[in-house]
């Protein structure tokens, strides 16, 4: 089945990179233009931005801080500004930062952990508002993670419970905002492979162990986590909100 995006003006945060740029590439195949922000990655975020380009539609990339609160929304304006409007908001941008058992956390590492996963997604979304609930195709979707659900890894108690924030942000915001007909879900990928995410965080060793316990005989891949983004934006999940998808091959079962 083709998901047929054309016309619909997206923003994807965290997108020069991993899952984010995948999203951003999937969105624009299907017919999106695309703002792709990024924090860091001017490279990766220029070059998925082109590419997108490539295929037939509009993209820029733009930096941003969006643990700053007038960063995100001075970021929102040029992006919504660029588009002509906003009808996509995907939150994917997000870190684990570092581990460290909670006796070994600091308040700055705290502070760090929850303001890039979560205040991030508050902020920019508070700034998208007005602009995704003037749409008639509003879609909000907010990036979770298995760590929400089972605690994370050794040494990932913040990271989880920043995780654990956006689930309640996601069912709550849905509710509140119901009556505009914008949906708010949530995906939580599991052990996505080929990521900057785990190359960084997750040994080789550790790899293979969790790839042997998933059902499914196989990681999970960045299209695999973009193909369930693309049907959350599209027209087909019209009556789907306040949902946290599970993306992670049987791993974890609610």
């Amino acid at each position: 089945m083709t998901i047929d995006l054309t016309g619909r003006r997206a923003i994807v945060t965290g997108a020069g990179v991993g899952i984010g740029a995948q999203i951003a590439r999937t969105l624009g195949k299907a017919g999106a233009d695309v703002v792709v922000h990024y924090a860091k990655s001017a490279d990766g975020a220029e070059a998925v931005a082109s590419e997108i380009q490539e295929g037939g539609t509009r993209a820029i990339a733009l930096q941003a801080d969006l643990t700053d609160s007038a960063a995100a929304a001075e970021f929102v304006d040029k992006a919504a500004e660029f588009l002509g409007g906003l009808d996509i908001l995907v939150n994917n941008a997000g870190h684990l930062v570092g581990r460290a058992p909670v006796a070994e956390t600091t308040d700055e590492r705290y502070d760090q952990i929850m303001d890039v996963n979560t205040a991030s997604a508050f902020y920019t979304t508070r700034s998208a508002l007005p602009h995704v609930t003037g749409s008639d195709h509003g879609r909000i979707v907010m990036m979770s993670s298995l760590a929400a659900e089972n605690g994370g890894g050794a040494g990932s108690v913040i990271y989880a419970t920043s995780k654990a924030a956006i689930n309640g942000f996601t069912r709550a915001l849905a509710k509140e905002i119901a009556s505009t007909s914008v949906t708010v879900n949530a995906v939580a990928p599991g052990f996505i492979g080929g990521t900057p995410f785990h190359d960084t965080f997750t040994p080789a060793e550790n790899q293979k162990g969790i790839v042997s316990g998933i059902p499914l005989g196989r990681g999970g891949t960045a299209q695999d986590v973009a193909d369930v983004v693309e049907f959350l934006a599209s027209d087909l999940s019209s009556y789907v909100t306040g949902q946290v998808l599970d993306i992670n091959g049987g791993l974890n079962f609610r």
